[in-house]
C-alpha cells in the first residue's frame, strides 16, 4: 500500500472569501485535475450552521462526495471555549463538544477530526468511548513548534509550545486503554527549517527598516533568540519588527527531525501537508519545491518505514501576500497542484 494524497479545503480560503469557489467546486477540482480522492475541512469554514447543521446540508455533503467517489479523511475541530460568552469551558464541557464534532464527522462520512495541540489530554480521554462507538479516530496535531520527541525540545523564548510532552501523553493514552481510535497528525511545519520567500517579503513590507530583516537572517546563528532582539535594536533603531517578526525571521532550525517521525508512524491518523510557497526547482521544469520544508526526508522514512494514509495539502502562503492588492494575490488552485507535483514524485506514483 502507498502513501495516498489530499486536500484540505482551507487551501482554498482565499478563493472561497471571494466567491470563486464554494465547497462543491472545491471537491471536483481535487477530483478532476489532482486526480485524487481526498478531502479534508475545517469545520466552521465548509459546515453551513455548524455545529448544527441542517439535515439539508448532511445530504449534499455526502451526496457531492459519492457522486466523485472522495474519501472524507479529516474534519479539524476546535473548541471555543467562550462559546457560552458567560464562562470559560470546563474540560467536560468541551469533550461533550468534541463529542458531538465526533458524531457530526461520522454522519459526514470522516474517519478521523483533528484536534489542536492545546487540547487536554482528559478532554481526549473522556471523548474516546463516542469515537470507538462512531468508528471516528481522534488525531492530536503535532504543530510547530512542538517537537515529536520532548527530549528534543529546541524551540526559543517566546516560541515554547504550552506541553512539550504532547505526543507521549497520546502514546501513553493509547497503550492505557488499548485504543487505535486515538493518535497523531503531524503537521509537515515540524520539518521548516527557515522562513519561507512570502513571509521574508512580508516582514520587509512592513518593517520600518528592511535591512533589518536581512541582517536577521543572515545573523541568526550567531546570536542565541535574546541577543538578536538587543543587537538588532541596537544597529537599527526604530526597525518596526514586533517579537514575532523577529522570532519568524530567527527561524533557522525545525522543529523535529525527520528521522523522529519514524516511531510515531504506527499512531498517525492523517498528516497536514503544509506548505507556503511552491516554485520551480532550478533547471527541473514543471518540478516543484517549497524552499523552507524539508519534505523529501520525512517522505522518504514514510515510505521507508509503511505509512499507508493521506497526507493533505494544506496551503498557508496566501496570509503573507493578502496586505496587497487584490490583483497581486497568489493561486491558491495553482500553487496546490504544483504541491501535488512534488507529491507524486516524491512519494514515487
Amino acid at each position: 500500500m502507498a502513501i495516498k494524497r489530499g486536500v484540505s479545503l482551507y487551501s482554498y480560503q482565499q478563493a472561497q472569501f471571494f466567491k470563486k469557489m464554494n465547497w462543491k467546486d472545491m471537491i471536483r477540482e481535487v477530483h478532476d485535475n489532482l486526480g485524487t480522492d481526498g478531502i479534508e475541512i475545517i469545520d466552521e469554514s465548509t459546515i453551513r450552521d455548524y455545529p448544527f447543521p441542517s439535515e439539508q446540508f448532511i445530504y449534499d455533503w455526502n451526496n457531492e462526495m459519492a457522486r466523485y467517489n472522495m474519501k472524507a479523511v479529516t474534519m479539524d475541530v476546535y473548541l471555543d471555549v467562550h462559546q457560552f460568552r458567560d464562562h470559560v469551558m470546563t474540560h467536560r464541557e468541551a469533550a461533550e463538544r468534541l463529542k458531538n464534532d465526533i458524531k457530526l464527522a461520522a454522519r459526514l462520512g470522516f474517519e478521523n477530526v483533528r484536534c489542536l495541540c492545546a487540547v487536554p489530554i482528559d478532554v481526549i480521554e473522556m471523548a474516546l468511548p463516542t469515537a470507538e462507538k462512531y468508528n471516528v479516530r481522534i488525531g492530536k496535531e503535532i504543530h510547530a513548534p512542538f517537537p515529536i520527541k520532548s527530549n528534543k525540545l529546541r524551540v526559543k523564548r517566546g516560541m515554547m509550545p504550552i506541553n512539550p510532552r504532547m505526543v507521549d501523553e497520546i502514546i501513553n493514552l493509547r497503550a492505557r486503554t488499548g485504543s487505535t481510535h486515538v493518535g497523531l497528525v503531524p503537521d509537515m511545519g515540524i520539518f521548516q527549517h527557515s522562513p519561507s520567500r512570502v513571509a521574508i517579503e512580508y516582514t520587509k513590507r512592513h518593517a520600518n527598516k528592511p535591512e533589518a530583516v536581512d541582517f536577521i537572517r543572515e545573523n541568526c546563528r550567531n546570536y542565541d533568540d535574546e541577543e538578536i532582539v538587543k543587537v538588532l535594536n541596537e544597529k537599527y533603531p526604530d526597525h518596526g519588527l514586533t517579537r514575532m517578526d523577529i522570532s519568524r525571521m530567527y527561524l533557522h532550525e525545525p522543529a523535529a527531525d525527520p528521522e523522529d517521525i519514524i516511531d510515531i508512524i504506527p499512531y498517525i491518523v492523517s498528516i497536514h501537508g503544509k506548505f507556503y510557497d511552491m516554485t520551480e526547482i532550478p533547471g527541473k521544469p514543471g518540478q516543484y519545491e517549497d524552499k523552507s520544508i524539508d519534505y523529501e526526508t520525512p517522505l522518504k522514512y514514510l515510505k521507508e518505514y509503511g505509512y499507508n494514509g493521506y497526507i493533505n495539502s494544506e496551503f498557508e502562503g496566501q496570509r503573507d501576500q493578502q496586505d496587497r492588492g487584490i490583483e497581486n494575490l497568489v493561486d491558491e488552485v495553482e500553487q496546490v497542484r504544483r504541491h501535488h507535483e512534488m507529491l507524486k514524485r516524491l512519494i514515487g506514483e
